[in-house]
């Protein structure tokens, strides 16, 4: 990460119209564009600024003698993606992303219309709340800045040989193929100068500030270190707490020099020191890492040790636990118990297609399994390597973050809607585009709608992952919380006073018999009613044995534990023909109290919340319907949406 000198006179974006109907200082026409926004998207503009109106009024309310029923204390709930690639990223350019660029992407999630490569005008119907467009940081906007002759490329081997390779493919050649073809001819490709680096990554960072409107729409730096070892994912986002001024004085970090996560690490430490700001790293993808992201060994062929187990657990407090390449929740093969944990399953190979998948990699790969191993690790060198939140994104390559089975832009323009895209493949060459996941969002308890104070909860873990909707779950653990507590209109500040919020850590009480929750789920206004709330608790004993063990503790109707344990099937109201579903089964909330009654003080232990939602149809479901067309008869045509929430961790 080299340290470069920030520009002062980078071009900022032009204004279109912003929630907060800021217009641009540059020009005349620029100020009657904003007025004809306002007039054309008045519902986005009142969509938006409710979210600051309701911040006020929530303070408010903290304030009053009674406050009403489930009013958030002391922190409240955003939504937002965390893991967005846009034109400036080599892979999505190449596969077609030509035109959606940072600008674009911001406006989407703000909430107003874009269009795309077709011609399609697209918008969402929920604005999110937050956004970190994370661009690979490797060869960072190369291929868009060549194609619109950028003086630091043109008439340079750089251009001429890249350019070849993007014309070659765009003929049919395969992306691999393309490129040892311009090798061949050439030698080895050529590499961006540090000037190009430096000037292209300030502009990055200043057009997130530019789109960062605080109380509102936050905007957080960041971008992705992709490291890929004989094809096996060790990406990480790396997001940053600061604005462009602190940001732009260092090069992101190349993977391509150095695929180590060790050296990324020293990469952040030198940031904050020499800058005095903020910046975390989220490990993503682990089911296409044969066995890499949580392996025990660490790149150089070392064991885990206490020294490498603080640093992953400083600066990776998180994990990418579902997005559009798969769910990483838990494997079938791990959890052969959890009749939930065959859920948009990736099994079959690395992330470059290179290696087959061995079943001894699966333990290496998913949350749940890497959690059991961080209290190993824990019991053996005194601190745990593995000790994470919960957040799920979408990994999009297309500039639009789009996250719900009925309105899915898939991975690239090639797995864009169209009548043709359940016989496509992922990339050209990938997977089929049928096995892509419409997933996922994160959120975010925090005090208030800034970068500042969602990276903090970030930080802290005080996070969660859904895989595409935005169920509300609240989750608190502590030693003296009562089964009447739930029902308190102010559960939640008796929570933050009396125990941890997810992503805290509980020490015993001498006096407790064993540690009680509350957790509470709420379905999407706009989505499926809610089957039921699990908790989901891994602890190890004295000898290095793992264990795990799934508590139905809040459920829909009147169901009872079978003669196995077991809770029966929800129900499915789906109507495959038509990608219809009803919301006549299932509940709008659900709130318990619960005590583990497995509790043995000795042992160390996790416990996460996994919330269900009833069967709604899968999004190639929905193309099906909508274009008539056939899926595969190995795609689901129904899934149940769920979120995980950060894990509360005892320790004797």
């Amino acid at each position: 990460m080299a340290l470069v000198s920030g520009r002062k006179n980078a071009t900022m974006p032009l204004a279109t119209c912003s929630p907060r109907g800021v217009s641009s200082p540059f020009a005349l026409r620029q100020l009657l564009r904003k007025f004809a926004c306002i007039l054309g998207a008045g519902l986005v503009f009142a969509v938006l600024s409710a979210g600051a109106a309701g911040n006020v009024v929530a303070e408010e309310l903290d304030r009053a003698y009674s406050p009403p029923l489930r009013v958030p204390a002391k922190r409240h709930l955003f939504w937002g993606d965390l893991h967005l690639h846009t034109n400036l990223s080599a892979d999505a350019y190449i596969n077609g992303t030509q035109t959606l660029g940072q600008e674009d992407a911001y406006r989407f999630a703000m909430g107003q219309r874009v269009v795309v490569a077709n011609g399609t005008a697209v918008a969402l119907a929920a604005p999110l709340d937050f956004l970190a467009v994370t661009d690979h940081g490797e060869n960072l906007g190369l291929y868009s800045r060549i194609q619109q002759a950028d003086p630091l490329f043109e008439g340079r081997p750089i251009a001429s040989q890249y350019q070849e390779v993007l014309r070659l493919f765009s003929q049919g050649l395969g992306l691999r193929e393309s490129f040892m073809a311009v090798i061949q001819k050439y030698g080895p490709m050529p590499r961006m100068s540090d000037e190009a680096k430096s000037r292209i990554w300030d502009d990055v960072a200043r057009v997130a500030d530019f789109y960062n409107k605080p109380g509102t729409f936050s905007t957080l730096i960041g971008y992705e270190w992709t490291s890929m070892i004989t094809g096996d994912n060790l990406h990480r986002v790396v997001l940053y707490k600061d604005g462009a001024e602190q940001v732009a004085q260092f090069l992101p970090s190349d993977a391509t020099l150095n695929p180590d996560p060790e050296s990324l690490w020293r990469d952040l430490a030198e940031y904050e020191d020499q800058t005095g700001g903020s910046v975390i790293a989220i490990a993503h993808n682990g089911n296409l890492s044969n066995g890499r992201m949580f392996s025990h060994e660490r790149v150089n062929g070392k064991k885990l040790d206490a020294a490498y187990s603080r640093l992953r657990q400083r600066w990776e407090p998180l994990y990418e636990v579902t997005q559009i390449k798969g769910d990483g929740e838990t494997h079938p093969a791990l959890s052969p118990g959890d009749d939930f944990a065959d859920f948009e399953t990736w099994d079959s190979s690395n992330v470059a297609g290179t290696a087959l998948k061995q079943d001894w990699m699966l333990r290496h790969e998913y949350a749940r399994s890497a959690l059991l191993d961080g209290l190993l690790f824990e019991s053996s060198l005194g601190v745990n390597p593995f000790k994470f939140g919960m957040i799920g994104g979408t990994d999009s390559h297309t500039g639009l973050s789009t996250s719900e089975e009925n309105n899915f832009f898939g991975k690239f323009k090639g797995s864009n809607p169209s009548p043709s895209r359940l016989g496509g493949r992922v990339a050209g060459e990938f997977q089929s585009n049928q096995k892509l996941a419409a997933s996922g969002l994160t959120g975010v308890w925090a005090e208030q709608n800034t970068r500042e104070a969602i990276f903090d909860a970030l930080s802290r873990r005080e996070v969660y992952a859904t895989t595409g909707s935005r169920i509300k779950v609240r989750v608190f653990g502590g030693w003296d919380f009562e089964p009447e507590d739930i029902h308190r209109p102010d559960y939640a500040r008796l929570g933050y006073q009396n125990g941890v919020p997810m992503g805290g850590h509980l020490t015993r009480d001498a006096h407790a018999v064993a540690p009680t929750f509350l957790i509470h789920a709420a379905r999407d206004p706009e989505g499926a009613f809610l089957d039921r709330i699990q908790v989901v608790k891994g602890w190890v004993d004295g000898t290095g044995n793992r264990y795990e063990r799934i508590y139905d503790v809040a459920m829909a109707g009147d169901r009872e534990p079978n003669e196995d344990g077991k809770i029966a099937a929800v129900g499915n109201t789906v109507d495959v023909d038509s990608a219809e579903y009803r919301n006549s089964i299932g509940v709008s909330e659900l709130a318990t109290w619960w005590r583990d009654p497995d509790f043995i003080a000795s042992q160390q232990a996790f416990y996460y919340v996994r919330v269900l939602e009833i069967p709604t149809p899968r999004w190639t479901t929905y193309d099906a319907a909508h274009f008539g067309v056939s899926t595969s008869n190995t795609t689901p045509d129904t899934v149940q949406d769920r979120a995980y929430s950060s894990p509360i961790w005892y320790r004797p």
